[in-house]
């Protein structure tokens, strides 16, 4: 497993090297990215939001935003408000591009950063397209950072032996490995709280 893991990985790498490449890319970020751009399949962002139960009273944020199509969708199918942060500034440009053609800039914000070192403590859901070890990296920081109740979605990538409260996989033969699991955490209480 861990080596089919690791050959989509580098799938992954390859992919979004050459794409970046293509694209002819002027602005860069400010460090290479944890991840590669891999964007969420439509049916796994309906899911992803659905796990989360998110409402009209919610704050979205997706971590890795890529082209913001999660929180777009949150604001756009459930009236949810959100923040997408990514490293990337073309994938921020292209974020914002995509709220303006939505029509949620208003209930949207996208902001270029590295997620290791933003304020996330607004966040009433939070949603993940990262690998493993991103995931074990940025798990201190949800904790501690997010108040209790907050949920956590994680698109194919599971948080080691913080055992997920829920996991849903799509109903679907055709999905593929990325974006047909995922897993739900809700940040506990706090000792002494």
């Amino acid at each position: 497993m861990q080596t089919t893991r690791a050959s989509f990985v580098v799938l992954m790498l390859a992919g979004a090297l050459s794409a970046a490449c293509a694209a002819g890319q002027t602005a860069a970020p400010v460090r290479d990215p944890d991840v590669p751009y891999v964007p969420t399949t439509d049916p796994a962002v309906e899911a992803m939001l659905k796990l989360a139960n998110v409402g009209r009273s919610d704050v979205v944020y997706d971590l890795g935003c890529g082209d913001g199509r999660i929180v777009i969708a949150a604001a756009v199918e459930f009236g949810a408000r959100g923040v997408g942060i990514d490293i990337d500034p073309q994938r921020i440009s292209e974020a914002r591009a995509n709220a303006r053609k939505a029509g949620v800039e208003h209930r949207v914000r996208f902001i270029e950063q590295d997620l290791f070192k933003a304020d996330i403590r607004e966040a009433t859901v939070v949603t993940l397209f990262l690998l493993d070890h991103v995931n074990l990296r940025l798990r201190p920081k949800l904790l501690s950072e997010l108040k209790p109740g907050t949920r956590v979605v994680s698109n194919t990538f599971d948080m080691g032996d913080w055992k997920a409260d829920v996991e849903r996989s799509l109903d679907d033969p055709d999905a593929g490995y990325f974006s047909s699991h995922f897993y739900l955490w809700v940040i506990p209480r706090r000792a002494g709280k």
